[in-house]
């Protein structure tokens, strides 16, 4: 019989010990590196607040949500809406993700901004092809949205939809709103007040100075040099 209890004490101990073979606690394992959803998306963990992760060992293809990185930016993403130039709601919810590399040079550049007393703020930003498929069948016009056979260069993972605000969360005048479609909104167009001339010229160099392209006839969107070589994807965010 005392064979019999010293053998079951020995399995249970091996158990154990096969549980935590690295003798982590529970915190430390949470803290662990989620592991990647096709070694493409970071899964969403919850972190205790103010505490957030880094880049370290993630590669630069990774999908991650910003704001799991960052507490510094501001957020309005009109897909997750009805007010947008599609009058309809294409995100089921509101989410920011990118690519790790375009995470990066957004979280430098906001560094930048922030020694002007402004921020980023998000209209957009990585957007799954399924939802380029229901803007297309909404707007099947490539002047105003991308074929989602070719793809957008959101659906890689490299291209945002911005504006500046003020730390105190007030928005710089660009001129027009965030997706008006006309010459007001180019960044060719010097036709406009000195006010929103400079506001423009701040957010377009410092998005150059680290590695972002505009697009003329939109001052809002950016995409980084290089992103257009990554592969379109349709990754979904979990709303719960």
């Amino acid at each position: 019989m005392r064979k019999f209890f010293s053998t079951i004490f020995l399995l249970m101990l091996f158990v154990s010990c096969g549980e935590n073979p690295k003798g982590k606690n529970e915190i430390e394992q949470k803290e662990e590196v989620a592991v990647e959803q096709q070694d493409t998306v970071i899964k969403e963990k919850k972190t205790p607040k103010n505490i957030f992760r880094t880049f370290e060992k993630l590669k630069d293809t990774t999908f991650v949500r910003l704001a799991d990185f960052s507490d510094g930016f501001a957020y309005e993403m009109r897909y997750a809406t009805k007010n947008n130039f599609l009058k309809e709601q294409v995100y089921e919810c509101a989410e920011c993700y990118t690519r790790v590399i375009t995470a990066k040079a957004l979280l430098k550049a906001n560094e930048d901004f922030k020694q002007s007393g402004v921020r980023i703020k998000f209209f957009d930003c990585y957007r799954p092809n399924s939802v380029q498929y229901k803007m297309w069948k909404i707007v099947p016009n490539p002047q105003y949205v991308a074929n989602p056979k070719k793809g957008s260069i959101h659906n890689k993972g490299g291209a945002v939809d911005i504006t500046l605000e003020s730390l105190d969360g007030e928005e710089l005048d660009m001129g027009t709103d965030f997706d008006f479609f006309g010459k007001r909104a180019y960044h060719d167009n010097f036709d406009l007040p000195k006010e929103v001339l400079d506001n423009r010229k701040l957010l377009k160099e410092t998005m150059e100075k680290h590695g972002f392209w505009s697009t003329r006839t939109e001052w809002w969107h950016y995409n980084l040099n290089g992103a257009h070589k990554y592969p379109i994807a349709n990754f979904k965010w979990d709303c719960n």
